[in-house]
């Protein structure tokens, strides 16, 4: 990484290089002078234990953010101590109900070296795994009824309304839903396949199943509530549908 006369280069060059390594199609962005996005970013950190423990000593006066498509973010900061490199934590989305938070476990952060390739090689491993399955199960518990996925395993849940619903773990998933006609509701994040015509949603499902497959991702698709047992993927010609953690303690 080059050296940068100031601190702000050096963040913003290195969220550069880190967004660029993550696997999928990360972009990133500086925040600094912006003292109510600064204030209201803080807040949305998820996080209980190193990033939230140096927020409290010392609150945000500039950060970068990591952002994907389906809505993932994660931001950047310093560390404020005497070694080199970064904080970096998960990013709460503001979309989902603070209900919905309950009792699932925070991805806390992890400190990251001075090094973007090996930091990006971390972060995989470590951070963006505990991430997308803690936010799945946030998207789970804010529809009742839709079973979380994992990154390996995608459940699919026909809702009352005739349509299917699933909140997948990963965004190589998301990308198969969303090729065969998956749409992400931007406000809970999870994704829908329309019921209006059933023969496009059944062949939609027959389809997603080997693409899915493919990838090492399996399938499960069940009644909502979970009152049958889910089946295992590929997807078969579904049947059709009879109908045509707390608040004050969410981050720190």
């Amino acid at each position: 990484m080059h050296d940068h006369d100031t601190t702000s280069e050096r963040l913003a060059s290195y969220a550069d290089v880190l967004a660029g390594e993550l696997p999928g199609n990360w972009t990133s962005s500086h925040l600094a002078d912006a003292k109510d996005d600064l204030t209201e970013l803080a807040d949305r950190v998820w996080d209980l234990d190193l990033v939230a423990a140096s927020l409290a000593e010392h609150p945000l006066q500039e950060a970068a953010v990591l952002s994907r498509p389906d809505g993932a973010q994660f931001v950047l900061l310093e560390r404020h101590d005497e070694r080199d490199g970064f904080l970096i934590a998960a990013i709460a989305p503001h979309t989902l109900p603070d209900e919905a938070y309950r009792a699932v476990p925070e991805p806390n952060g992890i400190a990251l070296s001075d090094d973007p390739f090996l930091s990006a090689e971390q972060v995989t491993g470590d951070l963006l795994d505990r991430y997308d399955s803690a936010l799945a199960e946030v998207r789970h518990n804010a529809l009742g009824g839709l079973q979380p996925s994992q990154p390996d395993r995608v459940v699919l849940t026909w809702q009352p309304d005739g349509s299917v619903a699933t909140a997948p773990a990963d965004n190589r998933a998301s990308a198969v839903l969303v090729a065969n006609g998956f749409v992400q509701d931007p406000q809970s994040g999870i994704y829908r396949l329309s019921g209006d015509d059933t023969q496009a949603q059944a062949r939609a499902l027959r389809e997603i199943g080997p693409q899915l497959g493919q990838l090492g991702v399996s399938t499960a698709l069940q009644h909502h509530a979970g009152r049958t047992t889910p089946a295992s993927a590929p997807a078969a010609m579904p049947p059709t549908p009879a109908g045509t953690r707390t608040p004050a303690t969410r981050f720190r």
